[in-house]
């Protein structure tokens, strides 16, 4: 007999809370192996195919492509040891329904976060302010549907292992579920800003949408009923007077963009930034005439043609060694500073599908020419939107070539929770007095924006003018080599 097990959006790492369908990869009634991508989801981070840790046949998929769905909503079901017809069938449906409960419980094989071989152990998990923690020893993993507790009504309840609590809920047509532990499945982050802003409980409604999912309509139907017993509708104090349902102050019209996916992850990660880092900026001009000899000559002599960002790399990475302060981290619930070991350096570079940073991995050990190579296959991989997660995270400074957009200066904004953020000008002929007289010579603007809280203007002034020397005069690097 075909057990139906539901497989939940999982956890794809890096405090993502929600992800988008950008396109499907199987259809209801496809039979799927295990770690089979069975959907392609776009994330703030990067796109990603997901696999499903079961095989048999699709019965019902959840969310049509352009919908974004919480992590732990449902994505899709499947008939584990049924196939297509009456008959028996070869393949993953026979794996799977041979022992299911065994299949479930040694898990998929695959590696992302949230389900993966066997057992994880227990592990901390960020989720949003307004969901309490689930408990120190639950499963990370997609339980199977016998293990998953039903509502009075026969639907299957997404959230967590523990029966639910039955209640009243706001809305007035009758009882709900009351989620004691783990993630609300709301539709998305505005409607949980929503109902924050007007101090509802999001524990305490029942959603209309797929497996309980808490839509808008759901949040502004209890606003609304909520009205006549309070007066008025429930909102915080410190709140601006508004109507049920608004959720902004801006003038009607215009064109909305919705505030998602990568474009959402900066504008987060950017006012975070802004938000916590107490930053200061300094700048120099500098002679890049010698430098821009310098590539001319190594592209002179054969080999792979070595880019200028290399070079400004190879520089940053010399520099950081002198001056480590600059290549950390505040950890502000310990009140430390953590310097790395290890460069892996950031570099900003924009995209169709808006700015990201990728990271390269451990370039302090990497020469022009392998710096070269790598920035330019994360470039092509970030134009293409096949960057991973992995590509986009663990950063400890970041280079900004910014003259690419022929400007001269900027002050950058820190990449948190790294420390400090290196900008680069445009490289332009320029009046320069060079050898004691006026000379028209290629120079290039530094900006360095750094966390106040790991150094002092002199340590940051010290790499500038270090990188700077560098700049002007290559064979400086000579001594580090």
């Amino acid at each position: 007999m075909a057990q139906v097990l539901e497989f939940k959006l999982p956890d794809l790492g890096e405090g993502l809370t929600e992800a988008e369908i950008v396109r499907w990869l199987v259809q209801v009634g496809d039979v799927v192996a295990i770690d089979q991508p069975v959907v392609e989801v776009e994330t703030a981070k990067a796109m990603v195919e997901v696999p499903c840790p079961y095989g048999g046949v699709v019965t019902a998929r959840f969310g049509e492509e352009g919908t974004e769905l919480p992590v732990g909503a449902p994505l899709l079901t499947v008939a584990v040891g049924a196939a297509p017809s009456d008959g028996p069938q070869d393949g993953p449906a026979d794996r799977s329904g041979a022992a299911p409960a065994r299949g479930a419980a040694e898990g998929s094989g695959n590696v992302l976060v949230g389900y993966g071989t066997g057992e994880p152990p227990a592990r901390r998990r960020r989720v949003r302010p307004t969901a309490p923690l689930a408990p120190a020893g639950a499963p990370a993993g997609p339980a199977p549907a016998a293990a998953v507790p039903t509502r009075a009504d026969g639907a299957r309840d997404t959230l967590g292992t523990e029966a639910p609590r039955t209640t009243a809920h706001r809305n007035g047509t009758g009882t709900g579920t009351l989620r004691g532990d783990g993630p609300v499945p709301v539709i998305s982050p505005l409607v949980r800003r929503l109902a924050r802003e007007n101090g509802l409980d999001l524990r305490e409604l029942t959603g209309s949408g797929p497996d309980g999912l808490i839509l808008r309509a759901d949040v502004e139907e209890a606003l609304r009923a909520a009205a006549p017993q309070d007066g008025a509708t429930r909102r915080p104090a410190h709140a601006p007077a508004q109507a049920p349902g608004s959720v902004s102050s801006a003038p009607a019209g215009g064109i909305r963009i919705p505030l998602k996916g990568v474009r959402g992850a900066v504008a987060d990660k950017l006012s975070r930034s802004r938000r916590e880092i107490p930053e200061a900026t300094c700048w120099v001009d500098a002679d890049a005439t010698e430098l821009m000899r310098a590539r001319a000559a190594m592209n002179a002599a054969g080999g792979p043609k070595i880019s200028l960002l290399a070079l400004l790399a190879r520089i940053c990475t010399a520099a950081l060694a002198r001056f480590p302060e600059l290549n950390s981290s505040v950890d502000t619930q310990a009140r430390e500073v953590v310097q790395f070991e290890h460069v892996h350096l950031g570099f900003a570079a924009q995209t169709d599908r808006g700015l990201v940073v990728p990271v390269v991995r451990d370039a302090h050990g990497r020469d022009a020419e392998a710096l070269t190579a790598e920035f330019a296959r994360l470039t092509e991989a970030g134009r293409a939107g096949t960057l991973t997660p992995a590509d986009l995270t663990g950063g400890t400074f970041t280079l900004n070539n910014y003259g690419v957009f022929g400007v001269d200066g900027s002050t950058p904004i820190i990449n948190h929770p790294e420390a400090a953020m290196l900008g680069v000008g445009r490289i332009v002929p320029k009046p320069w007095v060079h050898e004691g007289e006026l000379a028209v010579r290629q120079v290039v603007q530094l900006s360095l924006t750094f966390d106040h809280r790991v150094c002092d203007g002199g340590t940051a002034g010290g790499f500038l003018r270090y990188v700077a020397d560098c700049v002007e005069q290559p064979a400086v690097l000579l001594r580090t080599l």
